[in-house]
């Protein structure tokens, strides 16, 4: 059969980036012979793009199918697809562009060099790169997978790696194997800065200077307004060892309990009253009734989107969507609940509360039947009922959809999970450590700027101070220390920048959407001066005199969180080696919850609902969520490319960022008019 194959096959293997890891290659260097007993004419076919990230050579094509597959069944896309018949079978799109979510999932299955990643085509081998296996700082899945790094820079991240046996298996989104560039970018922070006073320049200074003066001045308006005046902002995208010195340093070094972190989604309420595990994305997968309430998973939790289309597709799952949109995964769907924007409490407080069910209609804008129908197939379940949710949940409805399962009552063979749907990598994590439980949220730390707050230290976090009305909060500071990778909105405003290491620069844990704990790992030296945020904040500490005893260690760190968060006891790093058996925290389950007192609650929070909403009625387009620019997004031309609209594949290289300048002096040959 590999003889066969190489028949019409190029034999251009020193030039493919497949070269070292193909395998046809390793099928014919294995099982072929040394002489080939078959002569025929080569297909030639010229090299083209697919997208600005998907590079296709069609005469390397071997027709095995593996992209159309996994666009058909794990996708849901079916953007790829064999044209034609018998010998003149080609594989390609219906019409020059890939119209899809450009997750290259087809690029991670094509076992030759057909199918290839146009950011790292023809830039190194894969027997020079460095493999280490980390996480995800993305989203909320915390997909596992390979970094490939050559010379202190990250070329690629691949899922499918011989040492890679993550949750997600191959699967990745466009973020998490294409957005890697924003990692060695030119504008990366390269060395503290300083501003000296009140609308000065900030200038560069050295490590200690910096460190110096932020104590002096933090240490000046502590004593001047006392340790609360200070408010301390972790974030979702940090690690749980960096959140983690924050939360010490807010209580031990300054002694305030204005902390938090710039969390869009606070799971506080839910985790209070929380009755049920967590599903992990495997139980999502053989789920027996999977009901979504709220969110978009395709665009924001990717692989929750395709773990619900195997449930469905594979598993015979029945999956119910309650939702404002019409959003993709409906086709799926045994049932679509198309409701109000701004209504999901009433979905809650019609299921918790079938009396209400005639208000909570109204307010949804459907039949109240429709509820009803959602509520029998959840009771007429024998098995796992997995529970999704989105961020457009109140407190109150959060309260009442964790006390589900006493709701609908104990029943042989069924188990209530849930799985929330936070936006960002860490986002569980830093509910667990107990960051989300400081006495102010970021908007009221901003709405106390210049008076109840006086200084603020910030670490990976955009602050919402473009929101209305809060445009001025943080000019109105003393003072204002930044940590990040890129100088932010945020950072231009700060007196004193740290220049902090990324995902790919430190050892931690995130912990995703399911409460698995994993490990991020290092792949490459800090870019330029940066460092590691718990690594900075133990600096200030010290410089405050205040010893968080880290010890200058990650692996310590981790230690002292399994010491104090129950959650995370008796968990070490040597416990979370295994990528393939990943470690779930057990969330304390509630007792003694007043329901009534929750469905009072919700009531009066579902009656101020407004009846006079328009549904959305067309569904989004493929990528309006994953293809935005970001902070970090936003460092990869591509994304540029594709957030623009899907451009024609002849445009393709036509953009600002891809621009070069020639230098007029430098030209050799040249004669008027050239």
């Amino acid at each position: 059969m590999g003889e066969f194959l190489l028949i019409n096959h190029p034999l251009d293997c020193p030039v493919c980036d497949r070269g070292g890891e193909c395998e046809l290659q390793e099928v014919i260097f294995d099982w072929g012979d040394v002489e080939e007993r078959f002569t025929e004419r080569k297909n030639v076919a010229p090299e083209k793009y697919l997208s600005p990230i998907v590079a296709n050579d069609p005469q390397r094509c071997i027709l095995c199918k593996r992209c159309t597959r996994v666009c058909d069944e794990w996708m849901g896309e079916d953007a790829i697809e064999a044209g034609g018949r018998g010998a003149h079978t080609v594989i390609g799109t219906y019409g020059g562009w890939l119209n899809c979510s450009q997750c290259g999932n087809c690029i991670e299955v094509c076992p030759t060099g057909t199918l290839l990643d146009a950011t790292y085509r023809h830039q190194t081998r894969p027997w020079e790169l460095q493999r280490t296996t980390s996480t995800c700082s993305f989203c909320s899945d915390g997909c596992q997978f390979s970094v490939g790094s050559r010379r202190g820079e990250v070329m690629r991240v691949v899922a499918r790696d011989r040492y890679v046996n993550g949750h997600n298996g191959e699967f990745l989104c466009i973020k998490g194997r294409f957005a890697h560039p924003f990692v060695n970018h030119e504008e990366r922070l390269r060395t503290p800065l300083v501003r000296y006073k009140k609308g000065g320049r900030l200038v560069p200074a050295t490590w200690d200077e910096a460190v110096r003066f932020a104590a002096q001045r933090l240490q000046e308006v502590k004593e001047a307004h006392g340790g609360g005046a200070i408010g301390v902002v972790g974030s979702p995208r940090l690690t749980n060892e960096s959140n983690w010195a924050m939360l010490k340093f807010a209580h031990e070094a300054i002694g305030t309990d204005k902390y938090t972190a710039t969390e869009a989604f606070s799971l506080v309420p839910f985790f209070e009253n929380l009755s049920a595990p967590l599903a992990t994305h495997k139980d999502i997968r053989h789920a027996k009734t999977i009901v979504l309430i709220g969110g978009e998973p395709e665009e924001l939790q990717p692989l929750v989107g395709k773990q619900v289309r195997q449930a469905v597709r594979n598993g015979g799952a029945k999956l119910v969507i309650v939702n404002s949109v019409p959003i993709r995964l409906r086709q799926q769907a045994a049932q679509f609940v198309h409701i109000r924007p701004g209504s999901e409490d009433a979905a809650i407080l019609a299921l918790a509360s079938p009396g209400d069910a005639e208000t909570s209609a109204r307010k949804l804008g459907v039949e109240s039947d429709e509820l009803g129908r959602v509520s029998q197939l959840i009771s007429e379940t024998e098995g796992d009922v997995v529970i999704l949710f989105g961020g457009e949940l109140s407190a109150e409805a959060q309260s009442a959809l964790a006390q589900f399962p006493s709701v609908f009552g104990e029943k042989e063979g069924r188990r209530f999970l849930f799985h929330p749907l936070p936006l960002f990598n860490n986002s569980i994590g830093i509910h667990d450590l107990g960051l989300m439980n400081g006495a102010l949220n970021p908007l009221e730390i901003l709405d106390g700027a210049g008076e109840d707050v006086r200084a603020m230290y910030v670490a990976g976090s955009f602050l919402p101070a473009h929101t209305e009305g809060r445009e001025d909060a943080l000019s109105r500071l003393d003072f204002l220390i930044v940590q990040e990778l890129f100088l932010t909105e945020t950072a231009k405003a700060a007196d004193v920048i740290f220049p902090a290491a990324s995902f790919a620069e430190v050892d931690g844990t995130f912990t995703n959407s399911g409460g698995l704990v994993q490990r991020v790992r290092q792949s490459i030296p800090p870019v330029h001066q940066s460092k590691p945020d718990w690594a900075i904040t133990s600096q200030l500490a010290s410089a405050l005199g205040t010893d968080l005893g880290f010890q200058m260690s990650s692996s310590t760190i981790f230690l002292d969180i399994a010491r104090n968060v129950p959650a995370y006891a008796g968990l070490r790093y040597p416990a979370l080696k295994d990528e393939a058996n990943p470690v779930q925290v057990k969330h304390a389950i509630a007792t003694g919850s007043d329901f009534s007192a929750t469905l009072a609650g919700l009531r009066g929070t579902v009656e101020s609902l407004e009846e006079s909403a328009e549904k959305v009625m067309g569904t989004p387009p493929v990528g309006h969520e994953l293809f935005k620019i970001g902070t970090l997004t936003g460092k990869v031309p591509q994304f540029h490319l594709l957030a623009a609209g899907n451009p024609e594949p002849e445009n393709v290289l036509i953009s600002p960022l891809y621009q070069i300048t020639l230098d007029p002096n430098l030209r050799r040959g040249a004669v008027a008019g050239d």
